[in-house]
């Protein structure tokens, strides 16, 4: 996965999990730091370790079609 993929990823849970607009720093507190509850925190946690396992997948069939 390049560097622009996994950015779009964080991207992508930021928003989807935490409402989080962008991941870009903006030098205000008021922009750059977001209440977050836990539920969403954990959710968030979830869908970046599922995108893991699927890329982890993909890179061993990948691998395994190879050989």
């Amino acid at each position: 996965m390049d560097a622009t993929t996994l950015e779009q990823l964080f991207q992508r849970i930021a928003l989807d999990h935490m409402f989080i607009d962008t991941l870009e720093t903006r030098h205000s507190d008021r922009l750059d730091f977001h209440e977050v509850s836990v539920w969403a925190v954990k959710s968030a946690l979830q869908a970046a370790f599922d995108a893991g396992m699927k890329a982890a997948c993909t890179n061993q069939s990948q691998t395994g079609d190879q050989q």
